[in-house]
């Protein structure tokens, strides 16, 4: 048996409103677009989540509630906002088998992404990890209390870019 996650950083936000305090900032015209495709490769890729745990910062909320094709109960966690690779290690760990899908920040999620494989994918943007880029990755463990690092196998990555010039 196999654990699969799909760690989702969240998608373009909006700079604009400087009243806002960074954990309120929203999603922008490109972020609202930019997860419904990545959702929608997602799909097309047979890659569904059981479960989200989903950072509470509203950007975070945002992008998950944009990839309406996804199925799974969301899971808002306070510890996922701005955590870094040892935080969200610690979180999945918590979470219940099955597919997992992960949505969080820079630059713990690109820390996060690099911890867990045994090796990084062949694509030039995964060390950025830019705005709603996706790493889904299986582990050879039954639970995910057994999640080690430098385990994780690759299934696929993609950024926002990678979709819209395709």
């Amino acid at each position: 048996m196999t654990c699969r996650l799909i760690l989702t950083r969240h998608a373009k936000s909006d700079w604009g409103e400087e009243d806002l305090t960074d954990h309120d900032r929203q999603l922008n015209d490109r972020g609202r677009r930019d997860a419904p495709r990545v959702a929608a490769w997602l799909t097309a890729q047979g890659y569904m989540p059981d479960v989200t745990l989903c950072s509470t910062a509203t950007r975070a909320q945002q992008t998950r509630a944009a990839m309406t094709d996804l199925p799974g109960a969301v899971d808002l966690r306070r510890a996922l906002y701005l955590a870094s690779a040892g935080r969200m290690l610690t979180e999945l760990r918590q979470a219940p088998d099955g597919v997992v899908m992960m949505v969080g920040h820079n630059p713990g999620i690109a820390d996060f992404a690099e911890l867990l494989l045994a090796r990084a994918p062949d694509h030039p943007r995964f060390h950025s990890y830019p705005t709603c880029s996706t790493l889904v990755a299986e582990f050879p463990v039954d639970h995910w209390s057994a999640l080690r690092p430098g385990t994780g196998t690759v299934l696929g990555f993609v950024t926002p870019a990678d979709l819209r010039d395709a």
